[in-house]
């Protein structure tokens, strides 16, 4: 199955090139950005070494999908999108912090909570939780933004606002975006049928001095959801809740003796293994958006790319 890892091109007026771990972000002329989502696959922040099918399709139209259904909220980057891989926006000086928000005890919350600590990134976590339990109202837990290879790390609003990382007038309008972001996304999947767990977003700036979102929202890979039905059931009897994530992917790494660390191998994915977690993904994206995905043409992803995006900047 062919898979788009390492992007080469040279777009019409194209000026230089970031490869981040998943998306390569391509700089224009005329304040323009274009974003290729490759089908790399990232966890603990490694970027595994083979591709999962269809992954940045699915993470570039979910993406497409939620902005549009939140533009009403809180402005984004988006202008265009000429390819199932392919998002083009306005060009913004992005903020060097990932805003997370948690409205449930999961994931790295969960195992820092087990490791005895009762304080994430400056904001308490009450006494007497369980794991996938929900917070009396959710808490924001930022992280610095990493460069590829390294790992993003926990940090306070306070330490935020002290190393002058965001000034506060900005940080408070972050986190205002945040929070309404949320809101909708879990009004969004409480109508599908779903929870919507934790997630990230990432903004930025315009060049007229406008903070807006940018990169991707309330995908599988910066977003938790659980199913809700049977969630309470689950919690009650101390089980494992059902997951809409690449927790599955993570949990799967952990099993096999891999978390990321020094000295830890990353281990070998079997092709049967890469199909089902393609199936996985595009079980996330038709739960997510209640839409059949429809798999693009991948007899030649590149060609496919440079065709659709040329034609859409030379129109």
């Amino acid at each position: 199955m062919n898979t788009i890892i390492k992007t080469n091109f040279n777009f019409p007026g194209q000026k230089n090139v970031y490869h981040g771990k998943v998306r390569s972000v391509y700089t224009l002329e005329n304040d323009q950005l274009l974003m290729v989502a490759t089908d790399r696959l990232s966890a603990f922040d490694v970027v595994m070494p083979k591709g999962i099918p269809y992954k940045g399709q699915i993470l570039n139209q979910i993406a497409t999908k939620m902005m549009k259904d939140t533009e009403d909220l809180v402005p984004n980057w988006l202008t265009a999108t000429p390819d199932p891989n392919v998002a083009i926006g306005e060009a913004c000086e992005p903020f060097k912090v990932e805003m997370v928000i948690r409205g449930y005890m999961s994931g790295h919350a969960a195992r820092e909570y087990k490791a005895g600590k009762r304080i994430l990134c400056g904001v308490p976590m009450p006494e007497g939780m369980k794991e996938n339990d929900k917070f009396p109202s959710p808490i924001i837990t930022p992280a610095t933004k990493a460069e590829m290879g390294n790992h993003d790390e926990d940090i306070s609003r306070e330490d935020i606002l002290k190393r002058g990382i965001v000034s506060e007038e900005d940080y408070l309008v972050l986190e205002d975006y945040t929070r309404k972001l949320f809101k909708r996304g879990s009004e969004i999947a409480a109508a599908r049928g779903l929870i919507l767990v934790d997630t990230k977003y990432e903004f930025g700036k315009t060049k007229d001095g406008k903070i807006v979102l940018i990169d991707e929202i309330h995908t599988p890979d910066s977003s938790r959801y659980f199913y809700a039905e049977g969630y309470q059931e689950r919690q009650d009897k101390g089980e494992a809740q059902k997951q809409l994530s690449k927790e599955f992917v993570r949990q799967w790494l952990i099993a096999n003796n891999f978390q990321g660390l020094e000295g830890q191998t990353v281990p070998e994915m079997s092709d049967d293994y890469i199909k089902t977690v393609s199936e996985r993904y595009i079980e996330l994206y038709e739960n997510i958006t209640g839409e059949t995905f429809v798999k693009a043409d991948v007899s030649n992803i590149e060609a496919r790319i440079e065709n659709n995006v040329s034609s859409y900047l030379n129109s």
